[in-house]
C-alpha cells in the first residue's frame, strides 16, 4: 500500500499562513523593535567637543545585536513553519 503525502491543514485556502504563523511573526517583529530600542541612545549633546563612552556599554555591543539577529531568524522559521497534520486512519487504539 502506498503512503499518501501529508498535506499542510489549512484552514483559509485563500490565506497562505495561518493564524499560528501570524502571531509568530509578531512575535519576530516585538523582538527586532525591542533590539533596536536597545541599540538608541547614548549620544552627546555636541560631538565635537565631548565623546560620550556610553555607546560602548555591553547592552548596545552584544544585547541588542544578539536579539535583532534572533529576532530576524525567527521571523524566517515563523513564514517556513507548517504544522504537521494526522492522517485520518490513525488513532492511538491499537487493533485487537
Amino acid at each position: 500500500m502506498k503512503k499518501q503525502p501529508v498535506k499542510p491543514a489549512v484552514e483559509n485556502p485563500a490565506m497562505p499562513l495561518g493564524k499560528r504563523n501570524y502571531v509568530m511573526i509578531l512575535c519576530g517583529i516585538a523582538a527586532i523593535i525591542l533590539g533596536f530600542i536597545l541599540l538608541s541612545g547614548g549620544g552627546s549633546e555636541d560631538p565635537a567637543t565631548e565623546f560620550n563612552y556610553e555607546m560602548f556599554n555591553f547592552r548596545r555591543l552584544y544585547i541588542a545585536p544578539l536579539l535583532l539577529l534572533a529576532g530576524f531568524a525567527f521571523e524566517i522559521y515563523a513564514i517556513m513553519y507548517r504544522p504537521k497534520t494526522e492522517k485520518a486512519g490513525n488513532t492511538d487504539a491499537k487493533a485487537e
